[in-house]
């Protein structure tokens, strides 16, 4: 068996690391944990790690084999996928990968391409019960609205539109830009930490209440368990084709209780170290499902009320040139 992990485009994400080096070392005795990155001299996860390695961008046409000759030669069984563009090529890779003993965390195609193209995550959201705002044609719009690219991430192009004047003869010819109904000013955002098995059954969701962002990523974050997160579980259960930690991103409005759902990313997000944290050891139980071929129960006693403040850490290099 292929005993090490490794995880994938590891830029800063040293408390993902730590994460599965600890539940490694509990459950896979010689097991180590691997970092690869594009630039792995500027990765603070890679420069924490007990190696990294480089590899081409994911759209790269030699990608695959690198990935496959490194997964070879470094006896990794299980592959941690991080950024949304990396999702596609491991979806197509995952099959003959699994052939020869290395599993690639990835949910299936149709999952993923459906997340990736937020046009049509609706869909999805319907399979799973959550209302979503409405998307507009670009002949059709209603404002004030919100606009932002189809396959964007980090909220980068994302913006409030309040009337056509604002439209750029630019955006309007983006085939990528979408534009949808703007939800209201004042509600609750939380980021929901969803487990999927392999047999694709939700096996524990963590709501993140999203208290302060930056860049994109939650900077201050609140662990609870209300209505939202008994919505979740009532429409979440089953998810054709999931697999693995997916992040699902929502409005709530607690006067009415009703939902705006707005993207769901099937990878881990900037902040789940604060669901590890509470409890909810995603690496423990990928590694049981994947390399210790072990079932995963339903998991709910996850810390409530549970308060991350982040703040910045070093990484120091000695003798960098």
């Amino acid at each position: 068996m292929r005993r090490n992990i490794l995880i994938l485009s590891a830029g800063r994400r040293v408390e993902l690391l730590r994460g599965f080096e600890k539940a490694a070392e509990r459950l896979l005795p010689g097991g180590q944990v691997y970092c690869a990155d594009a630039f792995p001299k500027m990765s603070a996860a890679c420069q924490a790690a007990v190696l990294h390695f480089t590899l081409p961008h994911c759209l790269d046409p030699d990608y695959p084999a690198a990935l496959r000759q490194l997964c070879t030669d470094e006896g990794i069984g299980l592959v941690i996928p991080t950024i949304d563009t990396e999702l596609l090529t491991l979806t197509d890779l995952a099959a003959a990968f699994r052939l020869e003993g290395t599993h690639l965390v990835v949910s299936e195609r149709d999952v993923v391409a459906g997340c990736r193209d937020k046009r049509k995550t609706p869909v999805i959201f319907a399979q799973m019960g959550l209302p979503t705002p409405a998307i507009y044609d670009i002949d059709t719009i209603e404002f004030p609205c919100f606009s932002k690219p189809a396959d964007g991430s980090s909220s980068i192009g994302a913006m409030r539109i309040d009337g056509p004047a604002q439209i750029t003869a630019e955006m309007r010819v983006d085939i990528k830009r979408m534009f949808m109904e703007l939800v209201p000013d004042g509600l609750r955002e939380l980021t929901i930490d969803l487990y999927y098995d392999r047999r694709h059954t939700l096996r524990c969701a963590v709501p993140r209440q999203r208290l302060a962002v930056r860049a994109g990523e939650v900077a201050k974050g609140l662990t609870t368990r209300d209505w939202v997160y008994d919505r979740v579980l009532a429409g979440a259960q089953s998810l054709d084709g999931a697999r693995g930690c997916l992040t699902l991103q929502l409005f709530a409005n607690d006067k009415d209780m009703s939902i705006h759902a707005i993207e769901i990313n099937p990878r881990f997000g900037g902040g789940y170290p604060l669901s590890l944290a509470a409890g909810a050891d995603f690496a423990e139980w990928l590694i049981r499902e994947y390399l210790l071929k072990e079932d995963i129960l339903f998991f709910e006693a996850w810390e409530d009320g549970l308060l991350m403040l982040r703040y910045d850490a070093k990484i120091l290099v000695h003798g960098h040139r």
